[in-house]
């Protein structure tokens, strides 16, 4: 029996550019949204998808024979992570305080302050809606800004963040969001995609960088 037979068949990504797809909502994530970025030489899956035989096949049509990697931005993305791992055998990467919570995951791979993975990507360490929270920038000609939690949906067209009783700590949140201000290079636009839920984008997926410089003077 393969591990498909007992598992929903679920609703297959979206796909939104010729580089980008996005998962249906995770329940198993608070609802959480989990991407695809097709780049070479190594695509990358950003935080969990729902584990059902639409997402499993997906994954591997979209793979297309290459060695992907999975981005963990948070603790709140890891839905079912190890069974969707178990299949495909795709190595992990997440920040290393986060680390511990997947004992089981193989090969699981850290990084502390920043990483860049084997297609350009970077990754930057804002803690603050949890201890290993990470963000994922895809500079040209990708040019889109993973934001994990540490920016929501607030509104069609904005995100910024959000104390909840989920929340770590707020002020080394507020302090992660004026580190990547200063991170981002100055003559990037970058669309962001949230790892959060998106309904309140009312429909959208994507949000332009001048959304994210609307709500960045918070105290």
């Amino acid at each position: 029996m393969t591990l498909t037979t007992t598992l929903d068949v679920g609703r297959p990504p979206q796909q939104l550019r010729p580089d980008l797809w996005l998962f249906p909502p995770n329940r198993d994530s608070q609802g959480g949204s989990a991407w695809w970025l097709d780049c070479d030489p190594e695509p990358v899956l950003i935080d969990c998808p729902p584990l059902t035989q639409s997402t499993l096949s997906a994954l591997e049509t979209l793979a297309a024979g290459r060695s992907p990697r999975i981005l963990i931005t948070s603790r709140e993305g890891h839905g079912r992570l190890r069974r969707v791992q178990e299949r495909l055998g795709w190595p992990v990467l997440v920040q290393e305080q986060e680390a511990y919570l997947l004992p089981n995951i193989t090969p699981l791979q850290t990084f502390a302050e920043s990483a860049t993975t084997a297609s350009g990507l970077q990754l930057l360490w804002t803690p603050g809606p949890t201890p290993g929270s990470s963000i994922v920038y895809a500079p040209a000609p990708a040019e889109l800004l993973f934001c994990g939690r540490l920016l929501i949906p607030l509104a069609p067209g904005r995100l910024g963040p959000v104390r909840h009783g989920r929340t770590f700590h707020w002020p080394r949140q507020l302090l992660s969001l004026e580190r990547l201000r200063a991170w981002i290079p100055s003559d990037a636009l970058p669309q962001l995609a949230s790892g959060s839920a998106l309904g309140a984008l009312r429909g959208e997926r994507l949000v332009p960088f001048s959304g994210w410089q609307h709500v960045m003077d918070v105290s």
